[in-house]
């Protein structure tokens, strides 16, 4: 696991950008995708390079269950606007949310998109209580895709993209954590003083399914992006 200190998101945006070229370089074809704040700056120095996806595929981490895809807070419509709009890929895939009754069966088809298309790199947020993706604290590491009744927490947090928290979606898929340690690579971005514990735990402390990304510290190629403020209760 490398951790990389950055001035801020912007900085930060430009050395996952650097990565993804050396991946794409190697060879890598399947890009697993976030939504969230922490990606914006990555998503921006794609858009604004001469990088032509059109050839890759892309599959998202998650989406809200019980909100169409053009919902202005879908991730569907997340990553039209900050990335596929601009740079296409050749298939983009994102789970279905819009239909909380087919959610099993949503569940099902998206395992067998990820069966078919193991992911190159992937990449990640974290949220305060150390969930990826929308696995939440208690999630077994042995989980694929799944239905996910959000914490509270992570309901509160969301809830600055909304009018008010009674309108954040209660109910996610999302790519488990086996999913998401299948992956290659995975380069993880935190930013802010809301991410020390999360961050500490992930790199210092015990893996424990309390703290789902802690599981990152069994992943081969891990690399945190983070500021002073989310890195500062490490030992350093």
């Amino acid at each position: 696991m490398k951790v990389i200190q950055v001035e801020n998101q912007v900085e930060g945006g430009k050395i996952a950008f650097e990565l993804l070229k050396e991946k794409l370089a190697a060879g890598a074809q399947v890009l697993g995708l976030a939504t969230g704040s922490s990606p914006i700056e990555f998503y921006k120095q794609i858009v604004a390079s001469d990088l032509d996806l059109s050839g890759l595929i892309s599959i998202n981490l998650d989406e809200y269950v019980g909100i169409d895809e053009d919902n202005p807070q879908s991730y569907h419509h997340f990553m039209n606007e900050h990335l596929f709009d601009a740079k296409p890929f050749k298939v983009s895939y994102l789970p279905d949310g819009a239909n909380e009754a087919d959610g099993p069966a949503a569940v099902g088809r998206y395992n067998k998109i990820l069966s078919e298309h193991p992911i190159d790199l992937q990449i990640l947020g974290i949220g305060t209580n150390g969930h990826i993706g929308f696995n939440e604290p208690g999630t077994p590491f042995t989980e694929e895709t799944h239905l996910v009744d959000l914490d509270q927490s992570t309901i509160e947090a969301n809830a600055r993209f909304f009018e008010d928290v009674s309108q954040v979606p209660i109910k996610a898929i999302s790519m488990g954590i086996k999913n998401i340690m299948d992956a290659k690579s995975i380069i993880l971005f935190a930013y802010g003083a809301s991410k020390q514990e999360a961050i500490k735990g992930l790199v210092e402390g015990p893996v424990t399914e309390q703290l789902p990304a802690s599981i990152l510290q069994r992943h081969p190629d891990v690399v945190i992006i983070g500021d002073a403020e989310a890195l500062a209760k490490l030992n350093r």
